[in-house]
């Protein structure tokens, strides 16, 4: 089963990507995770984001397109990234979920994915 391992992380973590300080050590420990998950052939793909100012939004309101700066809603933790995974069942999601390093600052949020309808 493919479940959507979303990473959000506080915007101080997130930071830490480009402090020469502190980027060595937060770029390492993912380099860790993401090679115990190729390692385990449980990646099936993702990718890390650029910082949350960077989006834009969409909304369709009466036909009519409206364009916004910036994500879709405000909050203290920021989506970082995220990774399909491919294991037996929500256990397994978890056990990885529990391993990211994010998990003890942020939020991970895991969700099945939706296969699409047969015949397409």
């Amino acid at each position: 089963m493919q479940y959507a391992m979303f990473i959000y992380e506080s915007a101080a973590d997130l930071a830490k990507r480009n402090d020469p300080q502190a980027a060595d050590s937060y770029w390492g420990s993912w380099s860790s995770y993401i090679k115990a998950l190729s390692e385990a052939g449980v990646m099936v793909g993702g990718n890390g984001l650029q910082p949350y100012q960077t989006g834009t939004t969409l909304r369709l309101q009466n036909g009519k397109r409206h364009v916004q700066d910036g994500p879709y809603a405000d909050s203290k933790e920021q989506l970082g990234g995220y990774f399909i995974l491919e294991v037996a069942d929500l256990d397994a999601a978890l056990d990885w979920a529990a391993r990211c390093p994010a998990a003890p600052n942020g939020a991970i949020e895991l969700r099945p994915v939706l296969p699409p309808p047969s015949g397409l």
